[in-house]
């Protein structure tokens, strides 16, 4: 009886999934239940949908189409509006476009895509200059060689008219999978060969092949799930590897090209479940760097690029509580560390001598002032420091001690250095952003205090920043804290309190949600939208300890604090409950989720994008990926302080009967970062227990992970799906 009962629920299921009446309203699928108890600290957790974590289970494959085709039955009055909203998204992009040049050795690497092609085209072009100062007996050399400062300029401008070597193109490769992403490449030191790393799955699982860019051949050499590389001569790299089981990056090898991987030898292995190991190489490109880390504490380790067979030397032990980052400059290490600083501060010690009782102090810890970022050059110091929420870019001089900021304008903004691997270049590249100012990367002579706008991402269309306002604003929290809002709206908007807003968060690991440029987001602007962003705690938005009043027994600052950004934006005639349209993704997902739980009566709609809903259950799984590391975001659930806190907020667990607002969960099959039973389950016990008619929808993309679908045109067009979503629920199809 129970197997019958089973086979016909599935037919249910998959019926009524399928299933459209006269008015084009469908019946949404119903899961079954199967009950499940654990008890944990005295607590009985009941899950009736955990059967659908069984992903090799056909009735679970069943139910995930059966909720495809529902959501794609209700949204199919849709389908023409969201070819409007595709078209709209095409017609603003510059589709056949080229990064910027940078300049590595004796080449200049860029990217590029072409109109129709979804991947982009990686290639390089020879450095005029190289071939301009070999050719030292023209006439033309002779005639300017007194002039020294015209040769780099004209060689420079020789440079992009000379060859162009195509070193991947995507679109080719891409015809043999269903997902394929390229996530960056690595040269060798002779200019020779080209590693890059590919995403076959769609979750970040990146395999490293080897491309032999004089003969154009692949070579046999393949790395699998590596997490970092760096090469050390032109014939060894050492590569650091994650756990299948896990995702933990905890080993790295030395690889000789050519050899077998199995041949690899192994240089250091992380036990700890906590940490994660990390490879870089010093720009100075003299040392090779091994940061074992965690999200409170960190470990490096040193070796000399030169003598790749020599010890690993040990710069400080961790310790509980200390983070700290290490980079090279003459005859020393600079160290941006936290001890006895949480915004940082930084240090620097004798190559020879590094251990923590020889550092001595360059820049001192400020309250106010985090120092998110270092930049290294032979000549100047640059770092990228956080005022508050107001990113600043500083220089000084080494020799001099000079220093200044580079001047920026704008209420809210964003500013951060870019692609520099010379260390000898006096010139900057870094990047300008704002909410109504798009990508826009500048050269800055550090020298001279010059810059130069080298390219601004161009919107089609005749966009136009002067007819957009931005505006930086301040919530009141509970507990008295200012949270900043970054809002963005076209000019002549209203405040009567009928302003539709769209409303963003995330608010974990520290991460800042940055008030960055999108031409997607036009969609929503021209058609009177409000968008708007919540620094809540949980990101470094004000500093480091706007983090850590964000995570573990303080998680709940990130949902009270959002949810007072929503008041804040009521409260100041922007907009009025039910006009405000909650979105978050992962961690974010989280947030919207547990937001929606609290205050449901404040939104029209909520987008949970891979959220992680299921707190309780995932932070209980210690053989899922990233759970045990985890431990010092959430806090471990295995204790009951923390049981009992994440069972007051985790979305899954709270929903209960009551109406919702309109709902849209996404996820992808293969995520193995938010596995796709977290939005099913919660889903499913919505549809059970919330007393609304409101749409609740799930669509989970069958070939895809945590990072979305792949190709550049398969990503809008998933993007004019959920804005069609949003913009019908106000009745806006034009």
């Amino acid at each position: 009886m129970r197997k019958l009962n089973k086979y016909i629920s599935l037919i249910h299921v998959t019926f009524f999934a399928l299933t459209l009446s006269a008015q084009n309203n469908v019946v949404p699928p119903v899961a079954k239940k199967v009950v499940k108890t654990d008890t944990m600290h005295g607590v009985a957790l009941v899950d009736n949908y955990h059967w659908l974590k069984g992903r090799s289970d056909p009735e679970v494959m069943k139910y995930i189409k059966a909720e495809n085709a529902y959501t794609e039955a209700v949204m199919k009055p849709t389908t023409q509006f969201q070819k409007k909203l595709y078209e709209e998204i095409l017609s603003r992009i510059k589709q056949t476009d080229m990064s910027v040049p940078y300049k590595l050795r004796d080449y200049w690497y860029y990217s590029k895509t072409e109109k129709g092609l979804n991947y982009s085209i990686y290639c390089r072009k020879r450095d005029g200059a190289k071939q301009f100062l070999k050719n030292k007996d023209s006439t033309f050399y002779k005639e300017i060689a007194s002039l020294p400062h015209l040769i780099q300029p004209l060689a420079r401008k020789g440079s992009l008219k000379n060859e162009e070597e195509v070193l991947l193109d995507v679109n080719e490769i891409i015809k043999k999978y269903k997902f394929y992403g390229v996530y960056g490449h690595n040269i060798s030191p002779n200019d020779q060969i080209m590693a890059y790393y590919v995403d076959k799955t769609g979750n970040f699982e990146l395999d490293v092949y080897f491309k032999d860019l004089q003969t154009g051949s692949m070579l046999p050499d393949t790395l699998k799930a590596v997490s970092s590389l760096v090469w050390v001569n032109d014939q060894i790299l050492f590569y650091s590897i994650e756990d299948s089981i896990t995702n933990r990056s905890f080993k790295i090898y030395k690889h000789i090209l050519g050899t077998s991987h199995s041949k690899d030898q192994l240089i250091f292995h992380e036990k700890d479940p906590l940490y994660d190991l990390y490879l870089t190489k010093s720009k100075s490109e003299k040392y090779i760097f091994i940061n074992s880390e965690s999200s409170e504490q960190s470990e490096y380790w040193y070796l000399d690029a030169h003598t790749p067979n020599a010890e690993l030397v040990l710069i400080h032990p961790r310790e509980k509580g200390h983070l700290y980052y290490v980079y090279h400059h003459q005859n020393k290490f600079c160290i941006l560390t936290d001890k006895d600083a949480i915004n940082f501060k930084l240090m620097e010690t004798n190559i020879n001598t590094p251990s923590l009782e020889n550092w001595k102090e360059i820049i001192p810890h400020r309250e106010k002032v985090m120092i998110e970022e270092v930049e290294i050059f032979r000549d100047y110091l640059v770092l990228t420091e956080n005022h508050r929420g107001i990113y600043k870019i500083r220089i000084i001089s080494w020799s001099s001690s000079e220093e200044y900021y580079i001047p920026f304008e704008e209420e809210t903004y964003d500013a951060y250095p870019g692609i520099n691997p010379d260390f000898n270049t006096k010139s900057l590249r870094y990047t300008y952003v704002s909410l109504t100012i798009p990508y826009s990367i500048y050269e800055y002579n550090m020298e001279k205090k010059e810059q130069k706008l080298l390219k601004r991402e161009e919107v089609l269309g005749g966009y136009d920043p002067a007819q957009y306002q931005s505006e930086r604003l301040w919530a009141s929290a509970d507990d008295g804290s200012k949270i900043p809002i970054s809002i963005v709206y076209k000019k002549g908007l209203e405040k009567n309190g009928k302003n539709p807003v769209l409303l963003e968060g995330y608010g974990a690991y520290g991460s800042s949600s940055f008030p960055n440029f999108s031409t997607l987001r036009l969609n929503f602007l021209e058609r009177g939208f409000i968008y708007a962003i919540a620094h809540v705690r949980g990101g470094s938005d004000l500093g480091r300890q706007w983090y850590k009043d964000g995570k573990l027994l303080k998680k709940k600052n990130t949902f009270t604090d959002f949810i007072a950004c929503a008041e804040h934006l009521i409260k100041e005639n922007y907009t009025s409950k039910g006009f405000i349209v909650a979105k978050g993704g992962s961690a974010g997902g989280l947030l919207v989720g547990a937001v929606v739980n609290m205050r449901p009566d404040l939104f029209k709609a909520v987008i949970l994008n891979v959220p992680f809903v299921d707190v309780i259950n995932t932070m209980l799984d210690s053989t899922m990926p990233l759970t045990t590391q985890e431990y010092e975001e959430w806090g471990n659930p295995n204790e009951k302080d923390y049981f009992d806190y994440m069972l007051s907020y985790s979305p899954y667990e709270n929903v209960k009967a009551r109406d919702y607002p309109n709902m849209l969960f996404l996820s992808g099959m293969t995520d193995e970062q938010v596995s796709y039973w977290e939005p099913a389950k919660m889903v499913a016990k919505l549809r059970d227990m919330k007393t609304d008619n409101n749409k609740l929808l799930l669509k989970i993309q069958l070939s895809s992970g945590h990072g979305g679908v792949s190709g550049r045109y398969n990503y809008y067009k998933e993007v004019a799906f959920r804005h069609a979503f949003i913009l019908t629920l106000f009745d806006m199809w034009e």
